[in-house]
């Protein structure tokens, strides 16, 4: 890959994950900081304020992790992340398409980018969907090891499918493997974070992800589109 190509890449990346920050200040950071409240106990009845006062007397000379500030400065670390995250993205598709001889263009790019989708958020999401501050939650290492497992698959499988149509039921039977064993889950699923508040960051956060990834894709094409064809034809 090219220094030209790659920058093209790169930038689109970014602008997807710009893009992506925005959406993330309007319609997630919100449903994040409501469950915050629930998390600090805001969201009960003040029967144990004595012993919540007593825990943070103990624990107040105790130095604290560090964390952005609401408002601009927690919208400007989300974006940042985001648009790093959106660069490292792009190469990867980037790189696939440039190193298995697949097309990716501006005007497949969107479907590029929602197999990137299917794979990275939407096929793990069945077994760990989504969470707001304040969910139970199982063995951090466990849950990692079911999600990198269940992406590997999904992306295999598309991949599969993308260079011979009839692996279609191999394909099938690696997306579904995962959800077989199941993933990690937490011995219990009570929470302070009301339901209907964690479905619609669920909602939320995965229909964020179609539009991040399909914007990816999109982006991706175009860089290629104009900087790769003398690295396609490589």
């Amino acid at each position: 890959m090219t220094g030209r190509v790659l920058l093209a890449v790169l930038l689109g990346g970014i602008a997807a994950g710009l893009i992506m920050g925005m959406i993330q200040h309007v319609r997630l950071t919100p449903l994040i900081l409501a469950a915050e409240v629930y998390e600090q106990g805001g969201g009960h009845d003040h029967a144990a304020d004595a012993t919540a006062a007593a825990t943070a007397t103990e624990t107040a000379a105790e130095p604290e992790e560090w964390a952005p500030t609401d408002g601009l400065e927690r919208s400007f670390y989300t974006t940042a992340a985001s648009m790093l995250t959106g660069a490292g993205f792009a190469i990867v598709l980037a790189g696939i398409s440039l190193l298995v001889g697949l097309p990716l263009t501006a005007g497949n790019g969107a479907i590029w980018g929602l197999c990137g989708f299917l794979a990275v958020m939407l096929a793990p999401s069945a077994g760990l969907p989504p969470e707001l501050p304040g969910m139970p939650a199982a063995d951090l290492e466990a849950r990692q090891i079911w999600w990198f497992a269940t992406i590997a698959a999904t992306a295999i499988a598309v991949f599969l499918v993308a260079r011979r149509r009839e692996a279609w039921p191999f394909a099938m039977i690696l997306i579904v493997l995962p959800h077989v064993f199941g993933a990690p889950q937490p011995t219990s699923h009570e929470t302070a974070v009301p339901a209907g508040l964690a479905a619609l960051f669920a909602a939320n956060s995965l229909a964020a992800g179609a539009i991040f990834w399909s914007l990816i894709g999109i982006f991706t094409g175009m860089a290629l589109d104009r900087h790769g064809k003398g690295v396609r034809a490589a």
